[in-house]
């Protein structure tokens, strides 16, 4: 029996959908690390996408990590007086 027409292509069409989901999966650790890292980089994206930032702190409270977005809003306030 020999394969079928369609067989390569749907292997190599599977190989593309996994490679775009791992570089998914390690574009959102990167980001979600250089958040967790940089207040800064947090207060850029309150202003270009704050609900990509309120992702990140529901995520961490969701995980018991508290008190980060409190420690953002009064920082951000000091620096703005």
């Amino acid at each position: 029996m020999s394969p079928k027409p369609l067989e390569p292509l749907a292997r190599k069409l599977m190989k593309g959908v996994i490679i775009v989901e791992l570089l998914g999966v390690f574009g959102a650790y990167a980001l979600f690390h250089k958040m967790n890292n940089s207040q800064d980089f947090r207060s850029t994206m309150n202003k270009k996408f704050p609900s990509v930032l309120e992702v990140y702190y529901q995520s961490n409270e969701w995980a018991g990590i508290n008190g980060i977005r409190e420690r953002d809003h009064i920082a951000w306030s000091t620096k703005q007086d």
